[in-house]
């Protein structure tokens, strides 16, 4: 069978991700600094298992059986009270929806509001898994820069005005606001007013992807903009796979009512349903106070991971050598010499020095930029993360300087 005269048009846009593919590195002989994964370690297995007999003691006609595809209610009524503690946002149960994942909310973003041609502006670089999602959808992406404050809000309300002036209206904006992915910064207070100050002006709407705000190592953590929205205008989203377990593959939507009525219209055609167990079991994870103990075990862990990458870099990267200084999240991103392409350093440094990484090629809608690099310190240990980085300057130099390392 040739199947490929059969796929759809939209079949052919939902190209494979290169990143995903970095993740069989994970586990292997290779020192992995490639996936976003979670560190193993911090999985509380033993307490899981005691709320999974828990819950399928007490209530397993119901932990067993569908439910309604916003969600079952105790768990969004703990979603809602997680979000009013931690995050300031004013939401009740009604104002959330429960996901697979908050990928799957991406993915229900753009089902909703995406036509093609659309235009949606987005970070550049950005979340690689939402631009394959969104990419389906055939929208106009319209990059925005980045720099250590985060998305230049001042370079946006410039594109916005000179597409306005072409005739194109900008629908979406999606933004990672918090230890951004892939670059690890964080907007400030400031710029995250002003952006919803330019969407209030040009009438968009903000979808806010919120993983890492439970990851912050240091400082005061700047308000969502979801919890400084007036207008109602910010889509929320948010999962417990960064501090519980990725495996139980809940995520969440904090909207207004009428917008989580849309997305619970358009996730009834995708999966019906949140497995309704893992609903349960993270419903009283939340409930017994586990999920907040996770986020303080979890953060104190990867602050020490961060700093060790950090002091790592500072020790072994040759010169001309940049990289970010993420304040939380599980990212640093790097900036190699001009002239060295890191998806041919990813190669020199898989071949000969067993380490991986994510070149940063694939995280840009405009103008890729082939000298830089996502490293994540989450997944690999403080020994690995020491000697992996020392193994991936000596490819670096390798590179630099046209010759071998040995």
């Amino acid at each position: 069978m040739m199947w490929e005269r059969f796929l759809s048009e939209r079949a052919r846009l939902a190209a494979p991700s290169a990143v995903r593919e970095l993740f069989r590195w994970a586990g292997s002989d290779v020192i992995s600094f490639s996936g976003g994964m979670p560190d193993p370690a911090t999985f509380p297995a033993e307490e899981l298992l005691e709320i999974i007999s828990d819950v399928l003691r007490e209530r397993p006609q119901s932990a067993l059986q569908y439910s309604l595809t916003e969600g079952i209610y105790e768990l969004r009524d703990e979603i809602a009270r997680l979000s009013r503690a931690h995050a300031g946002i004013n939401a009740g149960p009604e104002n959330v929806l429960v996901t697979v994942g908050s990928q799957e909310a991406i993915e229900l973003v753009a089902r909703l509001f995406i036509d093609p041609g659309d235009a949606v502006a987005v970070e550049n670089p950005t979340y690689v898994a939402a631009l394959q999602s969104w990419r389906a959808y055939a929208p106009r992406f319209v990059g925005v820069p980045l720099d250590e404050r985060g998305m230049a809000v001042e370079a946006l309300e410039e594109r916005l005005r000179r597409l306005r002036a072409e005739g194109i209206r900008v629908k979406l904006v999606y933004t990672i606001p918090t230890a951004h992915n892939p670059c690890g910064v964080t907007m400030p207070l400031e710029r995250r007013k002003r952006l919803l100050e330019i969407a209030d002006e040009y009438d968009l709407v903000i979808v806010e992807d919120d993983p890492y705000s439970y990851l912050l190592f240091e400082g005061p953590a700047e308000p969502p903009l979801k919890s400084l929205d007036r207008s109602g205008r910010v889509i929320y989203l948010s999962t417990v796979s960064k501090f519980l377990a990725p495996g139980l593959r809940i995520g969440w939507v904090v909207a207004s009512e009428e917008v989580i009525s849309w997305l619970a219209a358009a996730k009834q055609a995708l999966s019906l349903c949140t497995p309704s167990l893992m609903q349960y079991v993270v419903a009283e994870s939340l409930r017994r106070g586990l999920a907040l103990r996770q986020i303080e075990r979890v953060r104190e862990l990867y602050r020490r991971k961060r700093d060790a990458m950090l002091a790592a870099l500072r020790d072994y990267m040759p010169d001309g050598t940049s990289w970010t200084r993420p304040r939380g999240g599980m990212f640093v991103w790097v900036t190699v010499p001009r002239g060295v392409d890191t998806r041919r350093l990813l190669d020199v440094s898989l071949r000969r020095y067993r380490v991986a990484f994510t070149p940063g090629h694939y995280f840009f809608v405009e103008s890729p930029a082939s000298s830089t690099m996502r490293l994540n310190f989450t997944y690999p240990s403080v020994e690995q993360i020491e000697g992996g980085v020392r193994w991936l300057s000596l490819a670096l130099r390798e590179l630099i300087e046209g010759a071998p390392n040995v």
